[in-house]
């Protein structure tokens, strides 16, 4: 199934021969931790030759308690991932949460990303759709695969064509998510490349009462079933110690494991090219 390429620069969503990776650490927690993050993500990737896309929020609004960490902020946030991009070179993601702040983040950001807790807000995807920029839309824990379909018809309505969709797992029962893969083929079949969000799809939301708990050891196994399914890119929270981490620890890929799980996923890739050469 061919779906429209999402170029930025080097990066390419959509090319049925490269699997693209955005990662990073969930949220800004210093300009030092960002830039130590973003140096040794790339070494990975480039060492594997994989496009990369570095991912870290300038703020977390959506978080279980008041009480808990949120980030830098937009200004701050923003001049630390200016940052990043030019010591790193590497195209750049964060979350956007209000059309307030899409002028800003558009000036400084590659990807604007929609919170899956806002996917259905239309004035927020019409004002990231209209900047021009590469916008990926978190379909909701709260959504089935077929709904994201008016998330993609409202992107191009306003002009969009630089759409991605991010599958990050379905609401099941209280504080757990499960994945259904059907969605990654059912989503392509709307015309865009696909990402898997393979920690966020491993979190219990709300499990620890006042944070969000999360099952990371699972992490490789989604990340593996993604691949399968047809995934164009893995969205990965990565952290160096997932253990003293401001935000979303539990369901964070230590930044240790990071390399084997790419070498098997590439692998797999390689695999699937393979098969569809061969049919």
């Amino acid at each position: 199934m061919s779906v429209q390429r999402v170029a930025l620069e080097s990066v390419v969503f959509g090319d049925p021969k490269s699997l693209v990776l955005i990662g990073g650490p969930c949220v800004i927690e210093s300009e030092a931790s960002a830039l130590r993050h973003a140096e040794k993500i790339s070494a990975i990737a480039r060492e594997f030759k994989i496009p990369y896309v570095f991912k870290a929020s300038y703020d977390k609004a959506n978080r279980s308690s008041g009480k808990s960490f949120r980030g830098p902020g937009l200004e701050k946030g923003l001049k630390i991932l200016a940052r990043v991009k030019k010591e790193y070179a590497l195209p750049l993601l964060s979350d956007i949460h209000s059309e307030t702040e899409v002028g800003p983040a558009s000036e400084v950001l590659d990807i604007l990303q929609i919170p899956a807790f806002l996917c259905r807000q239309t004035d927020l995807i019409l004002r990231a759709a209209k900047t021009g920029r590469v916008v990926n839309v978190k379909k909701g824990q709260f959504l089935a695969p077929w709904d994201a379909k008016n998330i993609v018809e409202k992107l191009e309505a306003a002009g969009c064509r630089k759409i991605l969709i991010t599958e990050r797992g379905v609401s099941f029962g209280y504080n757990n998510l499960v994945s259904d893969f059907r969605s990654i083929p059912m989503m392509r079949s709307f015309g865009y490349p696909v990402v898997y969000d393979a920690t966020h799809s491993v979190q219990l939301p709300g499990g620890r009462g006042e944070s969000s708990g999360g099952m990371a050891e699972f992490i490789p196994t989604l990340a593996r079933c993604a691949v399968v399914a047809g995934a164009d890119a893995l969205f990965m929270e990565i952290h160096e110690k997932p253990e003293e981490a401001l935000s979303d620890g539990p369901n964070a890929l230590h930044l240790e494991k990071l390399r084997d799980l790419l070498e098997v996923l590439i692998e797999l890739k390689k695999v699937m090219i393979q098969e569809k050469v061969s049919v």
